[in-house]
């Protein structure tokens, strides 16, 4: 059983850090995110959800655990399925698609000799930190350009003049093309498992830096990017410049450390941790 989120040890929520709930260790009631995903408007069902799911799950005597970070590791072995053993698989990128990709996204966008601070999300909220881009808008010299992909027409309306906003996208081409123009991807997520937009962009030769929460710093070494502590703008900030003054981070070592997570390669690992479990089944 491959687990992608919390949902599987809690009575309602699949992410509770942004929250600071830790009632799912114990027992879940009174759910603080009732109307977050998978929202629910009046019942608050998280004490019975919880109950259920603990008692169906434990009944289950043979049950070999996965998850794509040690993050969700940890957590899962203080919950009530931390009696079944749990491995860690880390996610893959398909590098044949995610690769440097020269474009004209620049030129397209008015930036050429701009620096490019790029974030990706499928759904902008303020857990993926989407106001703190706003306040690095007004902190980044004018040399400085944020491009938001993923953001609606709404909260396009709303963001400042140096942030290009760019709607979701379906062609993973475009976003390749993107990913290759910035010069840093930017993670500002207070809740993540092991996002797959850090390793697409170090698949297109971006270096990444991000907030240290959930799985994310698992993703990148000292080669390929930097954490800072959560919910620091003021050391996103700072870093952002040393990255761009320094350029620690060269093309070729973040497609070195890319490659890691090249789909061709764990599919192999997947296999053979499939083949070792039926045998020890056997």
């Amino acid at each position: 059983w491959t687990l992608h989120d919390c949902w599987a040890f809690t009575g309602h929520c699949a992410y509770f850090d942004f929250a600071g709930c830790e009632k799912w260790k114990t027992g879940c009631h009174d759910c603080p995110q009732k109307k977050e995903y998978p929202a629910t408007m009046l019942l608050d069902n998280s004490r019975r959800n919880y109950e259920d799911k603990k008692r169906l799950f434990t009944e289950l005597t043979d049950v070999q655990l996965y998850v794509p970070s040690q993050w969700l590791a940890d957590r899962v072995k203080q919950s009530f399925l931390g009696r079944y053993p749990v491995e860690v698989v880390y996610n893959t990128v398909n590098t044949d698609i995610f690769k440097p990709t020269p474009g004209t996204f620049r030129e397209n966008h008015g930036l050429e000799g701009k620096k490019i601070a790029l974030g990706v999300a499928s759904v902008w909220d303020r857990r993926k930190g989407l106001e703190d881009f706003v306040t690095l808008a007004g902190k980044l010299p004018e040399n400085w350009r944020i491009v938001l992909v993923g953001l609606t027409d709404s909260q396009a309306e709303k963001m400042p003049s140096n942030v290009i906003c760019i709607p979701r996208t379906n062609s993973p081409r475009e976003l390749a093309e993107i990913y290759t123009a910035a010069d840093l991807f930017v993670s500002a997520s207070r809740e993540e498992n092991y996002p797959t937009v850090h390793m697409e962009a170090l698949a297109c030769g971006t270096p990444v830096l991000t907030f240290r929460t959930g799985g994310g710093p698992e993703i990148l070494d000292e080669t390929s990017g930097a954490v800072v502590p959560c919910d620091d703008v003021d050391a996103l900030e700072k870093k952002i410049l040393r990255i761009c003054a320094d350029k620690p981070y060269s093309e070729a070592d973040c497609l070195k450390k890319a490659g890691e997570f090249d789909q061709n390669q764990r599919f192999k690992e997947y296999l053979k941790l499939y083949e070792r479990v039926v045998s020890a089944g056997n």
